[in-house]
């Protein structure tokens, strides 16, 4: 493993130095392989830090591929960010093994993690337990379709820190705010703060961030990590904004 054991302690580093960090989240049935070198070429000249890969389907079974083109072009650290077991490669030096918290779904809380034992067990891949928490961003995402599950609205503050704090006492090493892909709006500024003051573990955030005024109120607020996806596929202008 290129990165062995070190990608969460860094992230722990870089939370108890106040050191901000972010990730693009790279969607493998939306990224054309041809187009990799020069997007990252873009990303080592931003204040990226970290490269998620997945999504909530993998219709053309890309993931692999992606990753190892992404691979020979950076040595950013590479996770896997699955919408199911079946998003597994050892090309990527690690995974978000992710726990739908939101949700009821026996099937993302339990069973696909059951199901992604098989390949795990005598993985390389530094395997991170994340519990991943859908926040209503005023949009239907893929992950309510996929999951069928709903999101927590955003004035059940109370609730949405609960289930973070239920994801830490439960062994959870990472806890994820998604507003989902394309959202509306970002999870709240307030929600963020109230999670993360509570929080004793890293915090991540993500959906609907399209700006860097965005990007700072999550930091701001107590976000140790913003993921974005669908602004940097829709506008790779914003990579010039968060230029180092």
């Amino acid at each position: 493993m290129n990165q062995s054991k070190t990608m969460y302690a860094a992230i722990i580093q870089a939370k108890k130095e106040n050191r901000k960090l972010l990730a693009v989240l790279i969607d493998p049935e939306k990224i054309k392989i041809a187009h990799i070198p020069a997007f990252f070429k873009k990303i080592h000249e931003s204040i990226i830090t970290h490269v998620f890969v997945g999504g909530s389907t993998d219709e053309g079974n890309q993931l692999e591929t992606v990753v190892k083109t992404i691979k020979q072009h950076t040595k950013l650290p590479v996770l896997i960010f699955p919408g199911s077991h079946e998003q597994i490669t050892e090309a990527a030096d690690g995974i978000l093994f992710l726990s739908l918290l939101s949700g009821r779904n026996p099937t993302y809380l339990i069973e696909q993690q059951v199901q992604s034992v098989a390949k795990l067990i005598n993985s390389t891949l530094e395997i991170i337990p994340t519990g991943y928490i859908l926040i209503d961003g005023g949009v239907e995402t893929a992950v309510q379709r996929v999951s069928k599950t709903q999101p927590i609205s955003q004035e059940a503050e109370t609730e949405i820190l609960h289930t973070a704090l239920a994801g830490q006492f439960s062994g959870k090493k990472l806890i994820y705010l998604e507003a989902g892909s394309g959202a509306k709006k970002m999870v709240k500024p307030e929600i963020i703060k109230k999670v993360s003051s509570q929080l004793q573990i890293p915090l991540i955030v993500g959906g609907g961030i399209k700006s860097k005024t965005q990007l700072n109120a999550a930091f701001n607020a107590g976000a140790d990590l913003v993921v974005i996806g669908t602004a940097f596929e829709e506008n790779e202008g914003f990579l010039e904004e968060l230029k180092r």
